[in-house]
């Protein structure tokens, strides 16, 4: 991975472009993080979504 790679929401968005971006900075396939991301908060009891809005006010916009 770059050094030089931000992590930042992306215009590649479904709600907020959290996943995206982090597709972008992990060099992996937006599905692939998208599905991930969605059994991860299942698998958590739903830990996950809050996650997602703190990720949401955190990341910077493109």
């Amino acid at each position: 991975m770059s050094s030089n790679k931000k992590l930042k929401r992306t215009s590649d968005k479904v709600i907020a472009g959290v996943c995206g971006g982090l597709a972008e900075w992990l060099g992996w396939d937006v599905s692939l993080v998208r599905v991930l991301y969605v059994f991860a908060t299942i698998f958590t009891a739903f830990s996950g979504l809050l996650v997602y809005i703190v990720l949401w006010i955190v990341m910077p916009q493109e």
